[in-house]
């Protein structure tokens, strides 16, 4: 069911926060119907803090040594995000491993985007390691997060061809190109409510129909 409001979403990024610029876009062009209560950075020098500021959204930012007890860190973010009336928990360029505490927090409410297609490829370097593989293709895969790294029910996939002759670093712009474009329009597939998760089959249900690999070329 559609929700009679925006939904709101809290951002997690650890980097540049071009995956946040475009829901940023998207929401100021009016193509997604969320709002973004809350970023939280990973990194005091992300380049997203900047983007976040500069769009007037709040920013919790955390020390490194706060990630010595993950879990503690997860528990202050549950709660920042329940003071903000948070629906969504949105990962884009996290590279922090979310604990129980938060995913039991936000059941099949926490959004992780991956560069490449799971399952293959899991892990922090997937853009390189697809690369180093020779694989013809890779892709980007958007899903709920669970508690095995890379792993729960996979909402979109999107191809994105590995051309010959092409640098790694060629690859990986095609790659975050694919990103930008898919990212809001799954969030907005999400708020218009089209999006569940069968827990018996493990797997999304969009626009009712059930989703193992849903790969858009």
């Amino acid at each position: 069911m559609r929700m009679t409001r925006p939904i709101n979403i809290a951002v997690l990024i650890s980097g540049s926060g071009t995956n946040l610029q475009a829901i940023i876009d998207a929401i100021g062009r009016g193509d997604l119907d969320a709002v973004i209560s809350l970023v939280v950075s990973s990194n005091q020098t992300a380049g997203g803090i900047k983007r976040a500021e500069r769009a007037d959204i709040p920013c919790l930012i955390l020390e490194p040594a706060d990630y010595d007890d993950p879990e503690a860190v997860d528990t202050r973010l549950v709660e920042a995000f329940r003071e903000s009336g948070v629906d969504y928990v949105v990962m884009a360029g996290y590279m922090r491993k979310v604990t129980p505490v938060l995913l039991d927090a936000f059941p099949d409410r926490v959004i992780n985007l991956h560069p490449a297609l799971l399952p293959r490829h899991p892990g922090a370097h997937g853009i390189q390691d697809a690369y180093d593989a020779h694989d013809a293709e890779t892709g980007i895969t958007i899903h709920f997060a669970n508690a095995e790294y890379d792993k729960g029910p996979i909402i979109y996939q999107q191809v994105v061809e590995i051309r010959p002759d092409e640098t790694v670093d060629e690859l990986e712009a095609r790659i975050h190109e694919a990103e930008h474009a898919a990212y809001p329009k799954v969030l907005q597939m999400i708020a218009e409510g089209r999006v569940q998760v069968d827990k018996d089959a493990g797997c999304c249900l969009v626009d009712g129909k059930e989703v193992h690999s849903l790969v858009h070329n």
